[in-house]
C-alpha cells in the first residue's frame, strides 16, 4: 500500500491538472458557473425552510432553520456530489484508463477536489448566514479541522470503492441515487439528532455523516465539543473504509482496461 502511496505522490502534478481540468469540464457553458456550487444548498434549505417553519415546526434547539438546515446541506451535498462524480470517473475515461498507464485513483479523488472546491465556495454562503443572523462563533470553532479531515478521509474511500464497482456492475449508476436518497433521510439534515428517541441513538450514530452533521452543529452552534465517543468511532470506520476500499481498488484496478 506504501508502494502505491508513493506512486500516487510523484503523479501529484497530473492529479492538479486533472482536478483542474474536471473544475473547467464541470462549469464550462455553465450561465452561472461556480455559482451552482452556492444554489444547490441554498435552494434546498429555501424548501425545507418553508415547509419545516410554515408547515411543520421542527425544533432546532433556538438556531434559526435556515442556518440549522444550510449547515447539513452544505456537509451532505459534499458527500453525495463527490460520490456522484466520482462514481462514473473510470468508466467516464475510457480511453485513458485502457491505453495509458497512470494511478488510476487519480480521477475519483479529482471528482472529489472538485467537490471540496465546490464546499469551499458555498461555505461562504454559510458565514454569510451566520452573520445575518447575528450567530457568533464560539472557541469551538477550531475543532472543524477535525470534522473536515474525517469527512473528507470518508468520502474518498467511499468513492474509491463505487469508482470500481461501478466498473464492475453498470447497476451501481441506479443504486447510488436511491441509496443516497434514503442515506439523508437516515441523517439529521432536515431534523435534530434530538429527535431520535436515546435508545436508538447508539445504532443511528454508527451512521458516519449522522455524527458528522451533528459535530459540526456542536461546534459551530452550541460551542460544544463533539462527542468524542461517536466520533471516536466514526474515525475508526473511516479509517477502516478508505484502507478496504483502497486495497480493493488497487487490486481491481489491473482488470479496469479489460472490463471497460
Amino acid at each position: 500500500m506504501l508502494t502505491h502511496l508513493r506512486e500516487l505522490a510523484d503523479a501529484h502534478e497530473l492529479l492538479y491538472s486533472w482536478t483542474l481540468r474536471d473544475f473547467k469540464v464541470r462549469y464550462s457553458q455553465s450561465l452561472l458557473g461556480a455559482a451552482w456550487a452556492i444554489l444547490q444548498p441554498l435552494s434546498l434549505m429555501i424548501v425545507f425552510s418553508l415547509i419545516f417553519t410554515l408547515f411543520i415546526r421542527v425544533p432546532t434547539d433556538g438556531v434559526p432553520y435556515p442556518v440549522f438546515a444550510y449547515t447539513a446541506l452544505l456537509v451532505w451535498t459534499f458527500f453525495a456530489n463527490s460520490l456522484s462524480m466520482a462514481m462514473p470517473s473510470l468508466v467516464n475515461n475510457i480511453n485513458l484508463v485502457s491505453k495509458i498507464y497512470f494511478p488510476r485513483e487519480i480521477l475519483p479523488i479529482a471528482a472529489n477536489l472538485v467537490s471540496m472546491i465546490d464546499f469551499v465556495i458555498a461555505a461562504l454562503t454559510l458565514a454569510l448566514l451566520m452573520m445575518i443572523y447575528k450567530i457568533a462563533v464560539g472557541w469551538t470553532i477550531v475543532f472543524l479541522p477535525i470534522l473536515l479531515i474525517i469527512q473528507v478521509v470518508f468520502t474518498l474511500g467511499v468513492s474509491l470503492a463505487i469508482s470500481a464497482i461501478n466498473v464492475f456492475y453498470r447497476d451501481v449508476r441506479f443504486v447510488i441515487p436511491l441509496a443516497l436518497q434514503i442515506w439523508m433521510y437516515l441523517s439529521p439534515v432536515i431534523y435534530p439528532a434530538s429527535l431520535v428517541p436515546e435508545r436508538f441513538q447508539p445504532l443511528y450514530f454508527l451512521n458516519p455523516m449522522a455524527t458528522l452533521i451533528e459535530s459540526y452543529r456542536r461546534v459551530i452552534f452550541f460551542n460544544q465539543p463533539p462527542d468524542w465517543l461517536y466520533l471516536g468511532i466514526t474515525t475508526v470506520m473511516t479509517i477502516a473504509v478508505t484502507i478496504v476500499s483502497y486495497h480493493y481498488f488497487k487490486r481491481a484496478e489491473r482488470l479496469f482496461a479489460d472490463l471497460i
